[in-house]
């Protein structure tokens, strides 16, 4: 059974200082498989690219107002949806990325065209039962 995906692109900045920010990469992978997760992949200069599983409900929450806990948080800067802040913490250190809110807006409206947010456990059951009657049958035969 082949899977639709959805895959976008985002220019951010990774805020070094108030002084110095360097402009990355970053690719956006949403797969019904796995209804609730989007997979951010950062192209960081002169590393290997680095990829964060995002919950999809907290990228949303977070274009609105802050959100998150742990090692991830998201809120927006200024007004009018026009830009959000990503705070990354990791062992390694943290890292603040600051990106345009649009392409971010709509690559979710394309993740829920294929998915509609609040009915990830139908797509996610419906796997499963198809699987499980894919996998009965072969024990019938």
């Amino acid at each position: 059974m082949q899977h639709s995906t959805v895959q976008g692109h985002l220019t951010m900045n990774l805020v070094v200082s108030a002084e110095l920010t360097f402009r990355i990469v970053v690719d956006l992978d949403y797969d019904p498989a796995d209804p609730y997760a989007v997979r951010f992949t950062f192209h960081l200069p002169g590393d290997e690219p680095v990829t964060w599983v995002f919950a999809r409900e907290l990228l949303l929450d977070g274009l609105a107002r802050p959100s998150g806990e742990g090692d991830v948080h998201i809120h927006p800067v200024g007004g009018e949806l026009g830009e959000v802040c990503l705070v990354l913490c990791s062992p390694e250190g943290d890292a603040v990325l600051r990106g345009a809110a649009p392409p971010l807006i709509a690559f979710l409206a394309r993740t829920d065209r294929l998915v509609p947010i609040g009915e990830e456990a139908a797509a996610g059951d419906l796997d499963a039962q198809l699987d499980l009657i894919l996998r009965g049958h072969e024990n019938a035969g």
